[in-house]
């Protein structure tokens, strides 16, 4: 058995341990402790310096896709003139330049203590370099379409693209599930398809105030953008918030990862905690936008799972994790350090049902990351939200 030890080891199953020690056998914990504790298994120690031993990071929410927009979308202009511009950036982008920028994208995860991640794909092409990567991949397959009549094209496209890739067969480390883009882009005809054929499994929901006004009244910003996109297309606002339209379209359901949440009140927030909807916050990228900041400490305080993404580098600076904790912490100062540790861990871990991560507790896997300090900590967790702290990644 291999034996690593750190001044400090934050399991998030437990309280973190001084002088922890984590017994490690083919790949998975074996047994959790104290370097001084008498039930220390035997076997070699190694020493890994001043810092703190966490489970890996969760970015539950990126798109690697995206990466090769890093500084090319400026924000600051409104949600509906962003994601014109991003759209417009995007078809110029030449698909070579976009290839260098994913494998750029996926290394940085690699390297930065993140050891799973939930990317979401309109086209599917990089997930060879994620099978070829140590990351555990969750990848949504996202659709869009405002037009019902399409709605039916666009799923059997689908579904045809998801057939080819079970026969080609994918890397034991990445699995592909269907996701809708959002309520606003997204018809409920092409809806009723995706959960026909068990879908979605993630969106973007309640992110602007220009998606609630759209659902709410049917015009503004969004309203001119579809049309000019996709032209007259006849549309019943539903007269409701974002949550509560998909909610009765069928579209909540437990497992589902609902990207942001924004803009949701308390009966929201009831509707997530019923349905058991998970929510991914992403609170760098709102920011860069301007459409807000979603109600974290509401959202735990009710019950709702919460895990943290990164969003794409077109809205956000890095796709280090540890820097939307950082962010998470700034903009919630009272929210606990220990709440933000597993929001990144234990909580992305359960969003994308990959349950074998987020904790360090025997059986688990050993994928790691370490937050490497200057010298001597006294608050761990503190530290691991403070900026201070450079995250690596580490296998056991």
């Amino acid at each position: 058995m291999r034996l690593l030890t750190a001044p400090w080891v934050v399991p998030v199953a437990g309280p973190p341990l001084p002088r922890g020690c984590v017994g490690v056998d083919a790949g998975r914990v074996a047994w959790v402790g104290t370097l001084d504790g008498g039930d220390r298994p035997p076997g070699p120690v190694e020493e890994l310096g001043d810092g703190v031993l966490l489970p890996g990071l969760v970015n539950a929410h990126c798109h690697l896709e995206l990466s090769a927009l890093a500084g090319r979308v400026a924000g600051g202009r409104g949600f509906t003139a962003w994601v014109a511009d991003l759209v417009e950036a995007r078809a110029a982008l030449p698909p070579a330049l976009a290839d260098i920028a994913v494998a750029d994208a996926i290394a940085t995860l690699e390297r930065t203590g993140t050891v799973a991640v939930g990317d979401v794909s309109n086209t599917l092409a990089h997930l060879g370099r994620l099978g070829d990567s140590r990351l555990e991949a969750v990848v949504f397959f996202e659709q869009l379409g405002w037009d019902p009549a399409q709605a039916v094209a666009i799923a059997t496209a689908g579904e045809a693209r998801l057939a080819g890739l079970a026969l080609a067969g994918l890397a034991e480390n990445v699995e592909v599930r269907w996701a809708a883009h959002a309520p606003h882009s997204v018809s409920a005809a092409l809806f009723a398809q995706l959960l026909a054929r068990g879908g979605p499994a993630a969106l973007h929901l309640a992110e602007s105030a220009d998606e609630t006004r759209f659902l709410r009244d049917g015009n503004g910003d969004w309203s001119q953008f579809l049309r000019a996109r996709a032209g007259d297309i006849a549309f019943s606002p539903p007269g409701v918030s974002p949550v509560a339209y998909v909610e009765g379209l069928g579209v909540l359901k437990p497992g589902l990862l609902a990207a942001h949440c924004v803009h949701i009140d308390a009966a929201d927030r009831a509707r997530l905690l019923r349905c058991g909807v998970a929510v991914v916050v992403c609170p760098r990228s709102n920011r860069s936008l301007g459409v807000g900041i979603p109600p974290v400490p509401e959202l735990l305080a009710d019950g709702v799972s919460v895990a943290l993404g990164t969003d794409s580098l077109a809205s956000a600076p890095s796709l280090e994790l540890a820097d939307e904790m950082i962010a998470l912490r700034a903009e919630f100062p009272a929210l606990a350090p220990a709440v933000i540790v597993e929001i990144a861990t234990r909580g992305g871990a359960r969003a994308l049902g990959r349950r074998q991560l987020g904790a360090i507790a025997p059986g688990m896997r050993a994928a790691f990351a370490f937050a490497r300090a200057s010298g001597a900590l006294d608050e761990p967790l503190r530290f691991l939200v403070s900026g201070a702290a450079r995250f690596e990644t580490l296998y056991a």
